[in-house]
């Protein structure tokens, strides 16, 4: 089993990445989305948030205002601090259980915003940075995310910088370009990663209709 550490900035693409090298045969353990299941309605994690934030970071329905959270938490290093105390261990705890369950001869990627924040990278045989400049992030994140250019700076800014990123990295995806350009370079990405992993399987070709 090779264990990569997939990160990068807000708006650098990550995900897509994340997505592309799925498609190559990767075993995916997406930090974000399991952040989202430790707070659902119900779970312990999201009892402890609105212990910790009050009953406003609660949206009608229950479920976790998660923008209005974001809000709170990204313009104050103190209140993150809070919620990463809370969600970090519940992630972590779940990712290990994917990871367990993933075959011997997997490439695990696991999708880590915040890798470089928290000193994650010694856990992984190797990091892969998903970079872009931060005109393009601030483009993305305002057009596509549909953010205050206030918010997305701010959240930009709760981030390690560019620089502490590429330090960390064992392979730099750069991801200013078109998407044709970054399927080719997490293409080639990935014959590194299996060639280290030594997959001799392929993923599953989709079914002939």
């Amino acid at each position: 089993m090779l264990k990569v550490g997939l990160t990068g900035g807000i708006g650098a693409g990550k995900s897509e990445v994340s997505r592309l090298l799925v498609e190559c045969g990767a075993v995916l353990i997406d930090a974000d989305r399991i952040a989202r299941e430790v707070v659902a309605p119900g779970m312990p994690g999201l009892a402890a948030v609105v212990a910790a934030f009050g009953t406003d970071v609660l949206a009608p329905d229950g479920s976790l205002d998660r923008p209005g959270l974001g809000s709170i938490v990204f313009a104050d290093p103190e209140k993150l601090a809070v919620l990463n105390k809370i969600v970090h261990p519940l992630v972590a705890a779940r990712s290990r259980e994917l990871e367990e369950a993933a075959a011997d001869d997997s490439v695990v990627v696991h999708d880590v915003p915040l890798l470089t924040e928290n000193g994650l990278a010694p856990l992984y045989d190797l990091v892969i940075v998903v970079d872009a400049s931060p005109e393009t992030q601030l483009d993305r994140l305002v057009r596509q995310r549909g953010m205050t250019e206030a918010d997305a700076r701010a959240r930009m800014a709760a981030q390690a910088t560019r620089e502490q990123r590429r330090e960390i990295a064992d392979i730099v995806i750069d991801n200013d370009g078109p998407l044709e350009e970054l399927r080719q370079r997490v293409q080639d990405v990935w014959a590194e990663l299996a060639r280290r992993a030594h997959v001799t399987r392929q993923p599953p070709r989709a079914r002939e209709e």
